[in-house]
């Protein structure tokens, strides 16, 4: 059973940069296309980003131009690149198969990002 662990999130000033790490134990990925969502305070989560195993990507409109998601298959990691955030980038942020079904998700990691 896959388990999920996102890390690399913190406070940072509008502008600044992130690149968070969410890394699988207990199995692997596969081929399976991967996520990164986001949540935040009295809001439903969305979708930020996806990659296929084989790279092709996809963003929200909210982030093009300013995250890069990436993998590692060999590592069983996806990666979120976050540059010139914002305030409103403030959320827990999850990763996760883009698709039905799921795995487990894991505890998220948080993103704040002062004015």
């Amino acid at each position: 059973q896959v388990q999920l662990v996102e890390s690399g999130g913190g406070l940072v000033q509008a502008g600044g940069s992130l690149r968070l790490s969410c890394a699988a134990s207990g199995s692997s990925f596969g081929a399976r296309t991967m996520a990164w969502y986001r949540q935040a305070p009295g809001k439903q989560r969305e979708l930020v980003a996806d990659i296929t195993y084989y790279g092709t990507t996809n963003y929200a409109d909210s982030v093009k131009g300013r995250f890069t998601i990436s993998r590692d298959n060999a590592k069983n990691t996806v990666y979120l690149q976050m540059n010139a955030l914002k305030p409103e980038d403030t959320a827990v942020y999850y990763c996760n198969a883009r698709r039905a079904p799921p795995f487990n998700w894991g505890q998220g990691t948080q993103v704040t990002v002062s004015s």
